[in-house]
């Protein structure tokens, strides 16, 4: 039943797997986030991300990277927990920690095929986007799910009585 657990993996075994699987020909997607409480707007994003290749490759903030980006009131949810519920979606092929400010190391360690991010990000912004152009690959944006945003979703929690 927690078979799923089994797909949060350590970046050093993540990379042995992305390799052998784009030299067998598959393309490998990547995407990046906090994920602290998962809504629609996330399980589009990580579906649609998920449809342009063949593995999608999810990188999750540590807790310690969260409070550094988002404030020492973040994350609601622990690290684990959080890698745990994306490991359970069935368009999700792997997910691994990471405790730094981005993901840059990830990508470097990785090189997806295809780094995938919200259109809320401009694309000259994309960590890592560079990295993987140079190895051939592609970046794509996403567009945002409107009326999803974790922060909308516990500012209205704080305010309920």
């Amino acid at each position: 039943m927690e078979h799923y657990r089994a797909k949060i993996r350590p970046l050093e075994t993540l990379q042995g797997e992305v390799e052998r699987l784009r030299a067998s020909g598959r393309r490998v997607v990547f995407t990046n986030g906090c994920f602290d409480l998962l809504h629609p707007g996330h399980t589009r994003y990580l579906c649609a991300a998920r449809a342009m290749g063949d593995c999608l490759v999810v990188a999750v903030n540590s807790d310690r990277s969260v409070r550094a980006i988002k404030g020492p009131s973040r994350p609601i949810m622990p690290e684990d927990a959080r890698a745990e519920v994306l490991a359970a979606l069935d368009f999700v092929d792997a997910v691994v920690l990471f405790d730094e400010a981005d993901p840059l190391r990830v990508i470097q360690a990785l090189v997806p095929d295809i780094l995938v991010k919200g259109a809320d990000w401009e694309e000259d912004a994309i960590v890592g986007a560079d990295v993987v152009r140079a190895a051939g690959g592609e970046v794509r944006r996403i567009g945002v799910v409107p009326g999803f945003s974790t922060t909308a979703i516990i500012e209205r929690i704080r305010k309920l009585p």
